[in-house]
């Protein structure tokens, strides 16, 4: 768990030195400010978890610091002290963003009480965000063949350590799946477990994405925003494709998986951060070392513990769990019962899938959109699934009634699947009568 940061802000000496005291027996991390204008340089310099504000100030009052807040540093929650008959004003800092208000004089076990209540809405906060936008992050890994057995054993193996994880694998294996498996099997899994795609963001916005900025960092920034690696902070960090990540940045992220500290663009200031980085890519980092593209030191530094995500195709016995899977998904979502038949299920099983578990997805989810029964059928799977497989010839025989037969096969089940299983429109194409055409499936034993 994180130690909550605050900052107490009381012109009142008296009631400020003993809120203080109070707030440190907390064990929360507590600075002071006897004004507005001076709480107005600690926030622009340090990042508050919570604020707690007096209203009646000299100089800058809390109202007119609440609108700083709000403007710089929109995630942090604001309560504000007010004296008992002016309880109108409180009224209105709510109104512009404040999280709670308590009138004076209160008891101060009643301002912890509300402390607490606004760090634990927080925690939560994070954690449904960190939920919400990895959510498709949770699907499990299907399969029981040894490849994919070996890679649940390292996962158990890793994921109660803190060490760096390096993820390869071809592109749909589901590095992202083992990811997110090792960080729901850590003791980080009540934190929050946050994803980046180095590939999708552009260079010039990667480190801000990252570290954060300060206001006025740069053109276009007008508050001080948080980075992935503190909004990460107490959990897991993915860094998605790291072999894209600009060589310039690989030296900062080095610094920071080595000091664990990281610095906001267009701040001064180290922070500390608790994060357990894993990383993933579909390039050979080894090669991209050698053209010059990826640092050797920070290789070194990432692949900790190396993970191997295996291609579908060096793993066919899970194709038929997969594919019930997905079915089940997509029966729920469509409100049908869909069923594979032997013969499509014989074609998935023999196809090799280049694009490996998400080509295998999608190729079930485009049957299920085509098919015009629950029952899926060989003609309602892709062209270049079934075309080779159909009028693939016996290297052993010469007759020409084989050879023949076999490419009759073919072009009958390509004219099935371009008209989606329409038995007359595929004979009309075939250029022979629909009765010919149930002859010939009957004979070449096609489901009918």
């Amino acid at each position: 768990m994180i130690t909550a940061r605050i900052l107490l802000v009381e012109d009142d000496e008296i009631m400020r030195v003993t809120l203080y005291d109070r707030l440190k027996k907390q064990q929360w991390q507590v600075d002071q400010a006897e004004d507005g204008k001076s709480a107005l340089k600690m926030i622009e310099a340090e990042e508050y978890h919570l604020i707690v504000s007096d209203i009646r100030m000299p100089g800058l009052d809390g109202n007119q610091l609440l609108e700083q807040v709000v403007r710089i540093s929109p995630g942090t929650d604001v309560i504000m002290m007010t004296a008992y008959g002016c309880a109108d004003d409180a009224v209105l800092c709510l109104k512009k963003g404040a999280a709670d208000y308590i009138l004076k004089p209160f008891d101060p076990d009643d301002l912890i009480i509300r402390i607490r209540r606004l760090i634990e809405m927080r925690a939560i906060k994070v954690r449904c965000q960190s939920l919400e936008s990895n959510c498709h992050h949770r699907s499990p890994i299907v399969g029981s063949s040894p490849a994919i057995r070996n890679v649940l054993n390292i996962v158990g193996q890793v994921a109660m350590s803190d060490s760096s994880v390096l993820i390869t694998g071809e592109s749909g294996t589901g590095k992202e799946l083992i990811a997110a498996a090792i960080h729901e099997g850590s003791r980080r899994a009540d934190g929050p477990y946050v994803c980046i795609n180095c590939a999708a963001i552009p260079e010039g916005l990667m480190e801000s994405e990252l570290f954060g900025h300060e206001k006025g960092a740069f053109t276009g920034a007008t508050a001080r925003k948080i980075g992935r690696f503190e909004m990460a902070n107490g959990g897991t960090l993915l860094l998605d494709e790291i072999g894209d990540m600009p060589y310039p940045l690989q030296a900062t992220l080095l610094r920071v998986l080595q000091e664990r500290v990281i610095e906001r663009v267009g701040g001064t200031r180290t922070i500390k951060v608790d994060v357990r980085v894993i990383c993933s890519t579909a390039k050979k980092l080894s090669e991209e070392v050698g053209k010059g593209n990826f640092r050797d030191d920070l290789l070194y530094r990432l692949q900790v513990i190396p993970v191997e995500a295996p291609p579908l195709r060096d793993r066919k016995e899970d194709v038929a769990d997969l594919c019930d899977f997905f079915l089940e998904s997509f029966s729920r979502e469509r409100g049908i019962s869909f069923m594979l038949s032997a013969e499509a299920r014989r074609v998935l099983a023999a196809y090799d899938y280049p694009g490996n578990v998400r080509e295998l997805r999608n190729i079930i989810e485009r049957a299920t959109v085509l098919a015009h029964s629950a029952l899926i059928e060989s003609w309602n799977l892709p062209l270049d699934l079934t075309v080779g497989d159909s009028v693939e010839l016996d290297g052993n025989s010469f007759e020409l009634a084989v050879v023949v037969a076999q490419a009759e096969k073919g072009c009958i089940v390509r004219a099935l699947q371009q008209t989606s299983g329409n038995k007359t429109a595929a004979a009309k194409l075939l250029g022979i009568s629909r009765k010919n055409l149930w002859e010939k499936i009957k004979l070449h034993q096609l489901p009918s």
